[in-house]
């Protein structure tokens, strides 16, 4: 799997930016391949429904096939074509790659929304020493752009540290889910 894909067009951003296949290319990425019946499990959609989105993911770059995992000629098994999705705006971009863009910003945080109240609400569940870790922080500073970009990379360099430490097989290892803004205050 290659590390990452940055995102190029505006057609591939509107691909991604559809809630189902973004939420079809995380499950990929962070808990495996998968056939179109396992996503069907997964999400609760039609065989149909889920083929159709990862065909828009797999021509788009994001997803491939998986043959070596499959059993049979009928069975596909679909994985994750990369670990990240790159997403920074380019200062060439053209109006409609950055109306593109900020459809697909606008889904990734309604998505971290969700996956934020859905750890919420589990958290009664978890014992102590998963749930007392959770937590959301936020801060207002009066920074100039140069800090403001300073503090913007090392918000990333301690998700890339956390992440570089992950080992999904480590006895007690739990998939959690690091997240960082920093968006200057409208």
């Amino acid at each position: 799997m290659e590390t990452a894909i940055s995102l190029s067009s505006a057609k591939q951003m509107r691909a991604l930016a559809h809630p189902l296949r973004m939420r079809v290319l995380g499950e990929l990425r962070i808990n495996g391949p998968r056939t179109v019946g396992g996503l069907c499990d997964v999400f609760d959609e039609a065989p149909g429904n889920l083929s159709y989105h990862l065909g828009k993911l797999a021509e788009f770059g994001f997803i491939e096939e998986a043959p070596e995992l499959s059993t049979d000629r009928r069975e596909r098994w679909w994985r994750a074509a990369h670990e990240f999705t790159n997403i920074a705006a380019r200062a060439d971009a053209t109006t409609d790659e950055k109306l593109a863009m900020t459809v697909v910003r606008h889904q990734i945080i309604d998505n971290y929304s969700a996956t934020l109240h859905r750890a919420i609400d589990a958290e009664a569940a978890l014992p102590p020493e998963w749930a007392a870790p959770s937590g959301s922080a936020d801060i207002a500073a009066y920074l100039t752009a140069e800090e403001f970009a300073e503090a913007s990379n090392e918000l990333e360099a301690v998700l890339q540290k956390w992440h570089g430490r992950s080992n999904r097989n480590r006895d007690g290892a739990e998939v959690v889910q690091l997240m960082a803004h920093a968006v200057r205050k409208p």
